[in-house]
């Protein structure tokens, strides 16, 4: 890839668009292009053509979606289909019409079925019925994949799909009525330990499984991807190991310093029960996690820290 290519980053503000971003900035990339979204709705279409009509880039990394956990899913749920559905269609179709040779669609480890077979595979992809709290979320995501795939089959282009597992680092959410479970903990924790190691109350049982990637980790697989041109459509990104949600606790409360009691709601839903990624496709063309869970949460907690001013005060 030509350092001077042109690419569009969508989503560049985000968590992972940002960490994108740097990550491009870092080998060398010159012509990178973000557009915020009082500068560009990605929901209106008209606006989204004519972006591509005037910039033409040469590649599109869509980094951009409407996300949030358990709690955002379910109070949400048109607005999680229908807003990612609007933004990854409009992206796809602009940059097939713009002849756009390279697309990396960004997606998520819910679009597989919950029962599936662990770790899961690509191939498990419809193979049966989605977890209910985040299915709005999924089922946008998959139509992403398979429009990818598609234009992949049709038309000979280099459209592929990413699909990271749970994803923390800086610039996470840490609002605790749309974040992930990894960002509120962190932050119900840190209130708790200020207001004098107050005990701490975590949704469900915390026996589910889950994994975790750094973002700068995923940022890495996607400038691989850039630079590499792969064999199939789909791909999943993550580290391949896991731990149950109580272990993840008790490490974030570690890493803050939080010295009260843990209570777990049994009442609030857990999700799917394990969500584990087989990562051997992605590895087998090149590419591997670095970012040890310990590390990235020490890291993600040191920028937590660095930007307390930008949260507001919650109860918890």
């Amino acid at each position: 890839m030509n350092s001077n290519a042109k690419i569009y980053v969508a989503g560049h503000h985000g968590m992972v668009g940002s960490a994108i971003w740097s990550a491009l900035e870092a080998k060398g990339y010159t012509n990178l292009i973000g557009r915020n979204s009082k500068e560009l709705d990605l929901r209106n279409q008209l606006s989204v053509s004519d972006f591509f009509s005037q910039e033409k880039p040469a590649v599109v990394i869509d980094a951009a979606a409407r996300v949030g956990g358990i709690l955002a899913n379910s109070n949400y749920p048109f607005q999680f289909l229908m807003e990612n559905m609007q933004i990854q269609n409009n992206l796809i179709d602009s940059s097939l019409n713009a002849d756009v040779q390279k697309f990396i669609f960004l997606g998520s480890s819910c679009i597989y079925p919950k029962l599936a077979p662990q770790p899961l595979k690509e191939e498990y992809l419809l193979t049966g019925p989605l977890e209910p709290t985040n299915e709005w979320y999924a089922v946008a995501k998959i139509t992403g994949v398979k429009a990818c795939e598609a234009i992949r089959k049709q038309f000979g282009k280099d459209y592929i799909s990413l699909m990271p597992t749970n994803l923390y680092g800086p610039n996470d959410n840490f609002d605790l009525n749309t974040s992930h479970v990894l960002p509120a903990m962190m932050r119900k924790f840190h209130v708790a330990k200020e207001i004098g190691n107050e005990p701490v109350e975590l949704w469900g049982s915390g026996s589910p499984m889950r994994e975790f990637l750094f973002v700068e980790d995923l940022a890495d697989a996607v400038v691989f991807a850039l630079e590499n041109k792969f064999e199939d459509n789909l791909y999943n990104v993550g580290t391949g190991t896991d731990l149950t949600i109580k272990e993840l606790a008790m490490l974030i409360q570690k890493t803050v310093g939080h010295t009260g009691e843990i209570k777990w709601d049994s009442s609030k839903p857990d999700g799917t029960p394990r969500k584990l990624m087989d990562v051997s496709k992605m590895e087998q063309a090149g590419w591997k996690a670095k970012v040890e869970l310990e590390v990235g949460i020490q890291r993600t907690y040191e920028w937590f820290l660095e930007n307390l001013e930008s949260f507001k005060e919650v109860r918890i």
